[in-house]
């Protein structure tokens, strides 16, 4: 007997241009009923076809429903972009600027911000995402009243910052063009591993990114020099400050100007802290270090954009101590890491991993000094342990004046 082909669509579209869009299991307002075969068995009249359930697949409780919509890419990865509903003509565009559970806030484009939940359809899509709206998405909004609203769609987003969260993607930002990594000289300790995941989630975005290490008037700035030459030296812009003290601040919040940026780092680090020294009227809110474990608290708890001028905005993010990478291969590594790329391409066998291989022209520049080892270890440590992102640390506090 032949085998049936699976059917791996998620939608499927018609001349008419609706899509078939696949639905999250368990959606359904109500169960499907059961026991139909066996009550007619039992009973000696006809049921009435046009008033009963339908089990087909083709009624409401289908896990698939036609909706109007763009039927070139209907199997892209924001299926939900796509959807085309008719009362768009009644709706006004926003930018969600944070999300609470099932309350997005969304200020709209005429300056007044409302409280909006998302409508069904768009939360049962399925979809590889853990949440449908997410913190800087544009969104047409059907408003109710005054103060609260209903997001019926969300615009095709221009990038986004995303990582692995429970075997899902977790999209921390949406429409950024920088990204701001954050982490401090000590309390907490720097996590170098941390930052090349950051890194090398920008090169796969092409997101241009900047190092900041705050709390630089704790140690001696000389014990940085390494760390700082080994970034400077692949063209990523590295800044020493402290936001207690106001170093540096006045240069970082210059390249905030014109551009979309996301904040991001480990807890306790000072996000918040630089921020409110760079956004005028921001006031968020901050916790000292537990002395305990020397690591920061969840301060911040959810991502917030906050508008500096009209074409300026900054992402405020909470503390991070994990990054697994979201859509990356072990292959497609060795490319974001912009120190490696240039000697992978001379090594003997076409899918080396640069680990156990003869004939590494990778482990060779390690030895020949021409590699930066801790680079190299980290790299190595991701690849090993791509679930894994709380490692290893630089204590820095015996640098301390």
């Amino acid at each position: 007997m032949p085998k049936k082909k699976p059917n791996n669509r998620k939608s499927n579209s018609s001349k008419s241009g609706q899509v078939r869009f696949e639905f999250r299991k368990g959606h359904q307002s109500q169960p499907r009923e059961r026991g139909l075969t066996e009550e007619f068995a039992k009973s000696n009249e006809d049921i009435d076809t046009q008033r009963s359930q339908r089990v087909s697949g083709k009624g409401e409780l289908t896990r698939r429903r036609t909706i109007k919509g763009n039927t070139t890419n209907p199997q892209g990865k924001d299926a939900f972009d796509s959807l085309q509903l008719d009362t768009l003509d009644s709706c006004v565009l926003g930018r969600v600027l944070r999300v609470h559970g099932l309350e997005s806030i969304v200020q709209l484009d005429s300056g007044s911000i409302l409280r909006c939940a998302v409508r069904r359809v768009l939360k049962n899509l399925s979809t590889d995402q853990r949440h449908v709206v997410v913190t800087g998405d544009r969104v047409r909004v059907e408003t109710q009243g005054t103060d609260q609203g209903w997001i019926v769609r969300i615009e095709s987003r221009q990038s986004e910052l995303a990582r692995t969260s429970r075997q899902r993607r977790h999209v921390i930002a949406a429409n950024i063009d920088q990204l701001l990594i954050v982490t401090s000289a000590a309390e907490p300790s720097i996590k170098p591993n941390l930052i090349d995941r950051l890194l090398a989630t920008a090169e796969q975005n092409n997101l241009p990114a900047t190092i900041v290490i705050n709390k630089c008037d704790l140690i001696r700035p000389a014990v940085l020099q390494p760390l700082i030459g080994s970034y400077a030296q692949l063209g990523y812009r590295v800044l020493c400050l402290s936001a207690a003290k106001g170093w540096g601040v006045e240069a970082l919040a210059k390249s905030l100007v014109g551009h979309n940026t996301v904040v991001i780092g480990q807890s306790g680090v000072g996000k918040s802290s630089l921020l409110n020294r760079m956004v005028p009227g921001l006031v968020q809110r901050v916790q000292e270090v537990s002395q305990d474990n020397q690591k920061g608290k969840h301060t911040t708890t959810t991502a917030e954009w906050f508008s500096i001028d009209h074409q300026s905005a900054v992402i405020d993010t909470p503390g991070v101590r994990q990054f697994q990478l979201w859509d990356i291969i072990p292959a497609e590594l060795t490319g974001l890491f912009r120190d490696i790329r240039p000697f992978a391409s001379h090594c003997r066998y076409p899918d080396c991993s640069h680990q156990h291989e003869n004939d590494c022209a990778v482990k060779d520049a390690v030895a020949d000094g021409l590699l930066d080892p801790r680079r190299y270890d980290s790299y190595s440590q991701i690849l090993d342990a791509p679930a894994f992102a709380d490692d290893e640390t630089i204590d820095l506090s015996q640098g301390m004046d």
